[in-house]
């Protein structure tokens, strides 16, 4: 649930264009039953759905609606948007608690209902006493989704990815005004469907960028936030520009040193940092054809391996540490002439992410709310990802509508509520100095770093039970994070069949 994985980010990672139709949002489907009766929550009717994630193993039963709202809240008369909403309620009503929890997905561009699936189990503990709500928020999902084809070809050149975003703003032009599609809108829309559900007060569950969608709800609705859990957070007062390439070098140093400091490790594969420095320099230099295996088909495949190929891998797998554990070796391999096992696993993490993103939402979000901070930094001229994405996110809102932001959106959250922030150690995108930044103006919030973990850190360990027992109590301060401490580092693998014994 990254901060901008997709577009530019994705296109770093591509090792070949492949054409494809445009994304149409059912990463998770919700699927109409007939097994129960429509149930009526505030004003809204739900009928029976099923929600199913091709990355979650079991389907979710489920209530699911729609809720118009107008486009542009200054003209009410004017195009209307029918958000997508899903409700799971508790099996049992007893001791059913008043506050529902709302969960708010990443990207942006990423859908709640299409990413809830793999964060339920997060939530056992929460689920038995109140209603989880999923609003897959405008541009998103099922909610007027602004989704562009992928761009064909390899060109990254500024000129070039300013004519994806004009290509891509006419396309949605019949169905969308662009301006109207930014998270102040959001904002608003959760607060008309907190109403309508007849909900005095809510519980924001925010992973990465909705993070921000949390704090901006918080800064507008404070009578109407009970708490807010801010998970791999985005400060209210950063705006993105060129963060990830600096914040990407500095978790891999962490990454890295699980190898350089474990002699199996660094005396069978050395430093990876020093190896893929090389191999990015020779990648740069000279693309090269590699045959390999299709991870998914078995299929033999032929395609070329370029530096942004691998810069987008290890951006992607530094998400996760049990595969970053991985990239050392993979490296390795690489350097020693053997791209067959990383230009596979580039393909294949390509096919999972090509529909996670609304690259339109993307936009309309990033180009409205961060544009003034795309500006390419000479200090990360040697860094892995150096300044391709800023300057290809500069581009692009070049040609992009800009809705308005309000004078104090990137002031910081402020007041009383209650705030649980987590972070993971090895972060490479929100690192736990933001977590730390938040705190500070939130006299009741409290930062919880996990050792050794990536992005998106809810569901690991003793955290479900830490969660749980703070949207309960509201309480950040009062739990006992001790059991977190069980959490250990994955170690780097030495070999394909994972690390020494």
């Amino acid at each position: 649930m990254a901060v901008v994985a997709g577009i530019v980010g994705y296109r770093l990672m591509r090792p070949a264009p492949e054409p494809h139709a445009p994304a149409t949002g059912d990463q998770a489907v919700a699927t109409a039953t007939s097994a129960a009766k429509p149930l009526k929550l505030g004003t809204l009717v739900f009928t029976p759905c099923s929600l199913s994630s091709p990355l979650s193993r079991d389907s979710l039963e489920a209530h699911c609606t729609t809720f118009e709202v107008p486009e542009d809240r200054a003209n009410p008369q004017g195009r209307r948007i029918a958000l997508n909403i899903a409700w799971l309620a508790p099996e049992k009503q007893t001791d059913l608690q008043p506050d529902p929890v709302f969960f708010l997905a990443g990207g942006p561009g990423q859908a709640a209902v299409a990413s809830y699936p793999q964060v339920d189990a997060a939530f056992n503990e929460v689920r038995k006493h109140r209603n989880v709500i999923l609003v897959d928020q405008r541009g998103t999902g099922h909610s007027n989704l602004l989704a562009c084809a992928t761009p064909e070809g390899d060109d990254m050149s500024p000129a070039a990815m300013r004519g994806e975003a004009e290509k891509c703003a006419a396309q949605l032009a019949p169905k969308a005004d662009l301006r109207f599609y930014t998270t102040t809108d959001a904002v608003a829309d959760l607060d008309a469907v907190r109403a309508a559900i007849g909900a005095e007060k809510i519980n924001l569950v925010g992973v990465s960028y909705g993070t921000r969608v949390a704090q901006q709800y918080a800064m507008r609705h404070p009578q109407a936030t009970r708490s807010i859990v801010l998970d791999s957070v985005v400060p209210n007062t950063l705006q993105l520009g060129n963060i990830f390439a600096r914040n990407l070098d500095d978790a891999l140093a962490l990454q890295f040193a699980q190898c350089t400091q474990t002699p199996s490790c660094k005396d069978t594969l050395g430093d990876p940092r020093v190896e893929l420095d090389a191999l990015l320099a020779r990648l740069r230099a000279q693309p090269l054809t590699v045959r390999y295996r299709d991870a998914s088909s078995g299929e033999e495949r032929e395609d070329e391996l370029r530096a942004e190929t691998v810069a987008g891998l290890v951006r992607m797998y530094a998400y996760m540490p049990v595969a970053a554990a991985l990239l050392p070796k993979l490296i390795h391999e690489a350097s020693n002439g053997r791209y067959e096992n990383l230009m596979a696993l580039a393909q294949m993490l390509q096919g999972d992410m090509k529909d996670s993103m609304a690259m339109g939402m993307q936009l309309s979000v990033v180009c409205s709310e961060d544009n003034g901070s795309l500006l390419a930094n000479q200090a990360d001229a040697g860094t892995v990802l150096g300044n391709q994405m800023a300057q290809g996110m500069a581009a692009m809102c070049a040609a992009w509508p800009k809705g308005h932001v309000p004078a104090d959106f990137h002031q910081p959250l402020t007041g009383t509520v209650p705030a649980l922030v987590l972070e993971g150690e090895f972060d490479p995108v929100t690192p736990p100095r933001y977590g730390e930044e938040v705190v500070k103006t939130l006299p009741n919030g409290r930062l919880l770093v996990l050792r050794g973990q990536g992005h998106n850190v809810i569901g690991a360990g003793c955290m479900p039970k830490l969660f749980a027992q703070f949207i309960e109590k509201a309480d950040a301060k009062a739990l006992d994070g001790t059991c977190l401490e069980k959490l250990n580092y994955v170690p780097p693998f030495t070999s394909f069949n994972g690390w020494e014994p």
